[in-house]
């Protein structure tokens, strides 16, 4: 195996690991959010106000930053 195969096979082995920690931890927050709502939502408020203080401007506290038209006709 030459040298470039093997940096691509380790990238991807890396890819594979980043990825699955980023699932059992999503896994892991919603958990938490469920079992203390309460706290969850003070954590999520105070670091939407850390984002709007860098400039990363949040439309709710969900963490959609893009605009809904919900007007009906």
């Amino acid at each position: 195996m030459s040298n470039t195969e093997r940096r691509i096979e380790t990238a991807k082995a890396q890819a594979v690991r980043q990825r699955n920690y980023r699932r059992a931890r999503e896994r892991a927050l919603t958990r938490l959010a469920n079992d203390y709502p309460y706290v969850y939502r003070k954590y999520l408020e105070q670091e939407k106000k850390v984002d709007e203080s860098m400039g990363k401007k949040w439309l709710d506290i969900d963490g959609n930053t893009s605009l809904i038209n919900t007007r009906t006709q």
